[in-house]
């Protein structure tokens, strides 16, 4: 089997990467001495890049496999394979503007500056989802039609529209306004960076989470598609895990059909009897948002409720289902 080359995250979703990554029992050893650490898997070879650069150089085939944010797989435009919501890492994408700005849209933005003849100006790291915002918006469409937002770095000039400008930000976006900027796009994760550089989000422009991703060239290679899927398995135990609790109950004989009608959520439960004749152990698993329903029916008709929350739930049905279906 050849080795698969696993990109992941540094920066701001690097602990939970590591913390999802252990979970599903592919430990990371040295990461607080390298970027290309070790996992128990031999067949894994892993390094740690910024995350802004894993979705291109996934879908270029330098990596079979990466961990990334979907504001980035969206931004990169990189022609990659999504294979699952890692639901961490949490931001939203927002335009932000200072908190005593008279207008409460950037519509209201680009529609007021135009008017005045003022050129708009966004800083921001995520250029082009920017400016396709921004010429989404009703008064950009109105006030000038196809043209695109002018999009500047140090280096290279794209769009044709000097009224609107996005300007390419390294870092410390939200000092940018009021002197270098009007707006600025950026993630947030609570707002409070926000708030404390005297700033208020005007909109969501999307939501973002980490994402696993894959080549599509690598998914369909047939010497390194298992390990991908177990990754894949692994990894969605460990988010599945998370929405789940394993209980274990002791319930008489003659409330045991009672318990399991009045429980829909007692999916083909695991019922045992116990060497105390009359009784059985009743071990099976539940939603967490189901729990607090089905809890006063256990309370009334079970003995001795046991509940874990379990480390790994593998859906290994669905996932073959899933890699049939795309294979």
């Amino acid at each position: 089997m050849a080795k698969v080359k696993f990109a992941i995250p540094k920066g701001s979703l690097e602990a939970g990467t590591q913390e999802i990554l252990a979970k599903a029992m592919l430990r990371l050893k040295g990461v607080e001495r390298t970027y290309r650490p070790v996992v128990d898997d031999k067949d894994i070879e892993v390094k740690i890049l910024r995350p802004q650069e894993i979705p291109l150089l996934v879908a270029g085939g330098a990596y079979d496999i990466g961990i990334a944010g979907v504001d980035w797989v969206r931004e990169t435009g990189a022609d990659v394979l999504t294979l699952l919501d890692l639901e961490y890492g949490y931001v939203r994408l927002v335009v932000a503007a200072p908190k005593q700005t008279a207008y409460s849209s950037l519509d209201s933005y680009v529609e007021e500056y135009g008017r005045q003849d003022r050129p708009l100006k966004i800083s921001t790291e995520y250029l082009n989802t920017t400016a396709k915002y921004v010429a989404s918006t009703p008064a950009y469409k109105r006030l000038y039609g196809e043209k695109q937002p002018l999009i500047i770095t140090p280096w290279w000039r794209k769009g044709d529209n000097d009224m609107v400008r996005v300007y390419l930000s390294f870092g410390a976006t939200e000092a940018k306004p009021p002197e270098e900027a009007d707006l600025i796009v950026d993630a947030s994760a609570t707002g409070i960076t926000l708030e404390q550089n005297n700033l208020k989000p005007l909109e969501v422009v999307m939501e973002s989470t980490a994402t696993l991703i894959a080549n599509k060239q690598s998914y369909e290679d047939p010497s390194k598609r298992e390990k991908i899927l177990d990754i894949l398995t692994l990894l969605r135990g460990v988010v599945e895990s998370g929405k789940k609790l394993h209980i274990f109950v002791n319930v008489r004989e003659e409330n045991l059909e009672k318990l399991l009608k009045s429980l829909p959520a007692l999916k083909s439960p695991t019922i045992s009897p116990l060497s105390v004749k009359g009784w059985y152990a009743v071990n099976t698993v539940v939603s967490k948002n189901e729990f607090l329903t089905v809890l006063p029916t256990l309370r009334k008709l079970a003995q001795g409720l046991v509940v874990h929350e379990p480390n790994l739930i593998l859906p290994l049905e669905e996932i073959l289902q899933k890699s049939s279906g795309q294979g």
